[in-house]
């Protein structure tokens, strides 16, 4: 049976990818996608979702705008990395499908209760919805079957040289979800710097000849420029939508139990996850942490989405030459 799943997201150009393999794959049944502000601010992000739903042919998974600003600090978006519109690069239509007039905590709450079986939700962005939601609604925990989120790195970070984005953009959010006795399963950026897309993979999305595999591709070599601008890395992670594959298929992304804390205070390190892979603090288990990608069947699942959004949203065909 499929996953029943929640996206919560700030598209960005990996989490648009994201969305179409939550969206396409049969493994998963996408019941919502939320937005947050993070990578832009959350108007941005709210309709870069529903452009990236109006491209891929997504009409039928309600879109609802959630927080505007992390718990605490203010909100530093990554306009260096995803520019002025969070989506930069290749043109979108404007969107032909609305969010719908509920705040995004809302209409999690109300699909978690609503649902017959506990529901998964994969935030790939700052954790301000879901720490929101677990304080504001006490009771959801009890119908979230685990929360896997692209965020944290059991290494150094990318928005600091300890913190990831994610993560460091709302650490109280993040502690509050670690804390929360969830199961988490945390897919940081130790992980997802597998899943490279590489010009064999740009050239695979472009091979579909359909208008989305062009702007995923497009998508895609927006990320490099700013990948090898910022970071001096030839190719570009694509880093949400392992956090998705983790819920296709377990088998694809490899994990390690651990204790995960989210450091709050740290002069240098505030954002960062401290994770104890080898019990060095003899704290207990708090979440299932990524290691291990199997990236070429990461990339047929991401393909084999993008091919099957891709047909629903193409043209008839025109007449045969005479």
């Amino acid at each position: 049976m499929p996953v029943p799943m929640i996206i919560d997201c700030d598209p960005g150009h990996d989490d648009a990818l994201a969305i179409m393999l939550a969206a396409a794959d049969p493994a998963v049944d996408l019941l919502a996608v939320t937005t947050v502000a993070g990578n832009q601010t959350l108007e941005k992000t709210t309709l870069n979702a529903l452009r990236v739903c109006t491209l891929a042919g997504i009409t039928d998974v309600p879109v609802a705008a959630g927080c505007d600003r992390p718990l605490v600090q203010p909100l530093a978006v990554a306009d260096d990395v995803h520019g002025v519109t969070g989506l930069d690069g290749p043109r979108f239509p404007e969107p032909t499908v609305d969010a719908v007039p509920e705040h995004a905590v809302d209409l999690i709450q109300r699909i978690l209760q609503d649902h017959p079986e506990p529901v998964t939700l994969v935030p790939t962005a700052p954790l301000t919805n879901i720490a929101l939601l677990l304080t504001r609604y006490p009771g959801s925990a009890a119908r979230i079957r685990e929360i896997v989120l692209m965020g944290g790195s059991t290494g150094r970070g990318n928005r600091t040289p300890a913190a990831e984005f994610n993560i460091y953009t709302d650490p109280e959010a993040a502690d509050i979800v670690f804390r929360s006795g969830v199961p988490v399963t945390m897919c940081g950026l130790n992980v997802t710097h597998q899943a490279l897309a590489t010009p064999e993979v740009l050239a695979r999305f472009e091979g579909l000849g359909t208008e989305l595999g062009d702007t995923c591709a497009g998508l895609l070599a927006y990320f490099a420029a700013a990948y090898r601008r910022l970071w001096g890395m030839p190719h570009p992670p694509l880093h949400d939508p392992v956090a998705v594959a983790r819920v296709i298929d377990r088998s694809i992304v490899g994990c390690a139990d651990a204790n995960v804390t989210v450091e709050l205070h740290g002069r240098y390190t505030r954002g960062a996850t401290v994770v104890d892979l080898h019990r060095y603090l003899d704290r207990p288990v708090n979440a299932r942490v990524a290691v291990t990608l199997d990236a070429d069947r990461f990339w047929d699942r991401m393909i084999a989405a993008v091919t099957v959004l891709g047909s629903r949203t193409a043209g008839p065909a025109g007449p045969e030459p005479a």
